[in-house]
């Protein structure tokens, strides 16, 4: 995608190729351009995604001085109590998919939502701003995947309540109607382009 003359192109700092690849599809909706910063960017241990995503942003700013936006994304399971939450990429990395399914056997309540932070700074802002999506649904009693690109993460066992597929049983397209992580975009991408 070329940049228009208006400039609407923006950094996302992350090391996860499938939320690039998301976020682009979302961003071009807009005709928005996006580059990809390969960052470790600084994250904090807070019960707060939007704490975590606005010292993310601050600190990869710092490094680079470009539009810039960062996203942290949270699952959060009603029958354990919110856990992993916050947790959810240590959670992911520790036990995983099977880990999540062992602790929920002999729960009833498979309730859950993913909620997903975006936060975005740039020169012309004295703070950043957090953009925050939703979507809520249920756990899964088991994996359940297509085998197509989108299905990283906890996507494998989490059905969104507008759909009876997994996040991991969607193409890209689908899953970019139902998920939090399109929804935080759409909404930065709303405002951005008010301002752009």
């Amino acid at each position: 995608m070329s940049l228009d003359l208006e400039g609407r192109v923006i950094i996302f700092a992350t090391g996860n190729i499938h939320k690039f690849t998301e976020a682009r599809f979302i961003l071009a909706e807009y005709n928005i351009a996006v580059g990809m910063l390969r960052a470790k960017t600084l994250e904090i241990q807070s019960e707060s995604l939007e704490e975590i995503a606005l010292t993310s942003v601050t600190e990869a700013y710092r490094n680079c001085r470009l539009p810039i936006i960062v996203e942290d994304a949270g699952l959060f399971i009603q029958g354990l109590n919110g856990f992993p939450g916050s947790y959810a990429a240590y959670a992911y990395k520790t036990i995983g998919n099977k880990g999540v399914l062992k602790l929920m056997e002999g729960i009833d309540d498979r309730a859950a939502k993913f909620q997903s932070v975006i936060a975005y700074l740039s020169v012309g802002l004295k703070l950043p701003l957090c953009f925050v999506g939703e979507v809520t649904g249920e756990i899964v009693k088991e994996e359940r995947t297509s085998g197509n690109m989108s299905g990283f993460g906890f996507d494998p066992i989490f059905k969104p309540s507008t759909s009876q597929k997994t996040f991991a049983e969607m193409s890209l397209e689908m899953k970019n109607k139902h998920s939090h992580r399109a929804r935080a975009l759409r909404k930065f991408s709303e405002w951005y382009r008010k301002r752009h």
